[in-house]
């Protein structure tokens, strides 16, 4: 970890600590009042409710929206709910965007029809689509009612593309200019503006059908004569994206040309809106948090015992399911079991070097995915390599433990048996991590999303049939 991530996280729980400390304090001095007997006691009571959280709330006032949002994250439900109340309205909407799924939930449940319109009302259209689908239907279509025609009509088009796509995450807020005007108009023109959308570094140069002519840097804007026309320093290379690419490779054009902004452009290349780092960072940053899943969606860490048990119940059912299938397995052949009980001692060791070297193979198969290194081309390529590693693995290591099992048990042949094997099962173990995550990907699924589960299944299950398949051939 860098020096400035860990100051920043140090900053952060010096933060949430002391909101923390605010809500102790809070409840307690609440509770020692509750209990005594006075006149006006309600009174008494409300005034010292105002007063305990006055602090809490200004300390609130100070944080950026995304602080809030990680401390609403870290805190109990009850004490998430005092704090939901202290933030400020017109701030809701900011929040309700930076907070995780299972949380914005938690929170909407607990807010009218009337906070969330308002809420909604405070975004623009890009940040309105994100929220979209977590809003009640008669509050999202009472949302949808007071937008402008023009607005309605972004949302509506965001809405339209999955998930993985760019247009579900573009930008509408953007500077559009003309090629055939001076610099000093543009400078005039921008002046009028109350502040130019976020992460503009670059105005985007159109003609009367908006089709897309070029981009002009602000850099270039200011160090020119101001005379000179946008068409003569405007460049006319430009990166730009189509609203059903991959939201993926538009997170590898903007780290590999180190992009702030781009255009996305529809069929005949009018603009249409723009993507922005911020959008790219989000992205990486959910990606980052579904490989660190293990399958799991989007949990609250504070939810109910009952709502996190059946947010885990479909993959322990998968593993449920793959346990008895190894199970029976194993139970094919109990007589070669019975027959040579180090079986029983030896088999564990084959299918858990197997599940590791799977891992190892997964983990780059979807890390490569991810960074759009894998293609149809260097598919095939990139399996050969990893059975080959597979392969020296297996005999290097199978032969390390083949000894092994000779020298604790004497039998040659179960010694031979165990490198046997192990060089399978390394095989099966690198082909399931290629194949599976690609697999995936391709049915237009996540390829973290389940990954492992399916590996371990198929590791174990045929490291178990290898090995006492070969025994049962050789050895009984």
């Amino acid at each position: 970890m860098s020096n400035v991530s860990r100051k920043t996280q140090e900053n952060f729980q010096e933060t949430l600590q002391q909101i923390e400390r605010l809500l102790q304090r809070h409840r307690l001095i609440e509770g020692m009042v509750h209990k005594q007997s006075m006149a006006k006691h309600d009174l008494v009571e409300q005034l010292v409710h105002k007063q305990n959280l006055a602090e809490l709330s200004l300390r609130l006032d100070r944080l950026h929206p995304a602080d809030i949002a990680k401390v609403l994250e870290a805190l109990p439900r009850a004490d998430r709910l005092t704090v939901w109340e202290l933030v400020r309205a017109e701030r809701d909407g900011e929040i309700l965007l930076e907070v995780s799924d299972a949380v914005r939930e938690s929170l909407l449940e607990g807010m009218d029809s009337g906070e969330i319109i308002a809420a909604a009302g405070t975004l623009d259209a890009d940040d309105l689509a994100d929220l979209a689908p977590d809003l009640p239907e008669h509050v999202l279509s009472e949302v949808m009612g007071a937008l402008e025609p023009a607005e309605r009509a972004q949302v509506q088009s965001a809405l339209s593309y999955r998930d993985d796509e760019v247009g579900s995450v573009m930008d509408f807020d953007m500077v559009t200019i003309r090629a055939d005007v001076s610099l000093a108009a543009v400078l005039r023109y921008l002046r009028r503006f109350a502040a130019l959308p976020e992460n503009t570094d670059k105005l985007f140069v159109v003609d009367r059908e908006r089709t897309l002519l070029g981009v002009l840097s602000l850099e270039k804007l200011l160090l020119n004569p101001p005379r000179r026309q946008v068409g003569e320093v405007m460049a006319r290379d430009v990166v730009s994206f189509s609203p059903d690419n991959r939201v993926d490779d538009a997170v590898n054009a903007f780290d590999r040309y180190d992009l702030v902004s781009a255009p996305v452009l529809d069929a005949n290349r009018r603009v249409i809106a723009r993507l922005t780092v911020d959008d790219m960072l989000d992205a990486v940053r959910e990606d980052s948090e579904s490989l660190s899943l293990a399958g799991l969606k989007d949990e609250d860490l504070f939810s109910s015992i009952w709502k996190s048990a059946q947010n885990r119940w479909p993959w322990l059912a998968v593993n449920i399911c793959t346990a008895f299938l190894a199970s029976r397995v194993i139970g094919a052949f109990e007589a070669t079991i019975a027959h040579l009980v180090a079986l029983a001692t030896l088999m564990p060791i084959v299918s858990g070097i197997g599940g590791n070297t799977g891992t190892q193979t997964i983990t780059l198969i979807i890390r490569g995915l991810a960074l759009g290194h894998i293609t149809p081309g260097n598919s095939a390529r990139l399996i050969v390599k990893e059975l080959g590693i597979a392969l020296l693995n297996g005999v290097v290591w199978g032969g390390v433990l083949g000894l092994i099992a000779f020298a604790l048990y004497g039998q040659w042949a179960l010694g031979a048996v165990m490198m046997a094997a192990m060089v399978l099962n390394l095989q099966v173990a690198a082909l399931v991590g290629i194949l599976v995550p690609i697999t995936m990907q391709k049915l237009g699924r996540d390829p973290a999303y389940g990954s492992s589960v399916l590996l371990t299944a198929m590791t174990d299950s045929m490291g178990f049939f290898i090995f006492l398949g070969l025994a049962t051939v050789f050895l009984t």
